[in-house]
């Protein structure tokens, strides 16, 4: 029986392709770069931040862009970020049902962080971790697994819900239920093609699959 849910962030529960995108351009700019469209950031999303960097600068350049990365993006990221449809209401009603919640998310955890306090929803996550909390980012299933051990289940009680099919890979090298959610960068033939255990059409899918469980308040 599924008794925690683990999501990624990006895509999944927060739309922060303007946020990103607007300091992704700041760092193209102080290269001389032309300005990135936000559909063109929106897929170069989710794989972490040292390859984002280096897709839009260059490898040689991904030290400094970084640098001017984060500074940018501490500064809006907040403001520029919003919750995705159906995930506010979706998620409080699943904490009423008893489950243990977490992310695990190829975005810097301190960013998570600032975000899901100025969206007042921190208080729904036992675990918020990123690539920062790890040796190897995803796909690799290290973030998922330091998770499952923490909140004391075992990977048959968790189910990852993900946007991408780099989530459907993680989620399967940490031996757990994978559901994905076209809201993000993939496609839904990106996703199908990927094989989850369930593609939902929507993310308040969740609340017809995940019931209440046994002695939840």
């Amino acid at each position: 029986m599924i008794r925690g849910i683990i999501f990624d962030f990006d895509g999944t529960l927060i739309d922060s392709y303007e946020a990103i995108a607007e300091s992704l351009n700041h760092v193209r700019a102080t290269f001389s770069l032309p300005a990135f469209a936000v559909d063109q950031v929106r897929p170069m999303v989710g794989h972490g931040l040292e390859r984002l960097i280096a897709e839009a600068v260059g490898p040689e350049r991904v030290e400094e862009g970084i640098r001017l990365f984060r500074q940018s993006y501490a500064q809006i990221c907040e403001r520029r970020t919003s919750i995705l449809p159906q995930v506010k209401q979706t998620l409080d009603t699943l904490d009423g049902r008893g489950y243990q919640m977490a992310i695990a998310s190829n975005k810097p955890s301190y960013f998570a962080r600032d975000i899901l306090k100025a969206l007042e929803m921190d208080h729904l996550f036992a675990e918020v971790l990123g690539p920062n909390d790890v040796d190897r980012p995803k796909p690799d299933p290290e973030m998922l697994e330091i998770i499952i051990m923490r909140i004391g289940l075992s990977p048959e009680e968790i189910v990852y819900v993900g946007d991408m099919p780099l989530d459907v890979e993680a989620g399967r090298r940490a031996g757990v239920a994978v559901y994905a959610v076209p809201t993000g960068s993939a496609t839904r033939e990106d996703l199908l093609h990927a094989r989850p255990d369930r593609l939902l059409h929507r993310f308040a899918d969740l609340l017809s699959i995940l019931p209440s469980l046994s002695g939840a308040r």
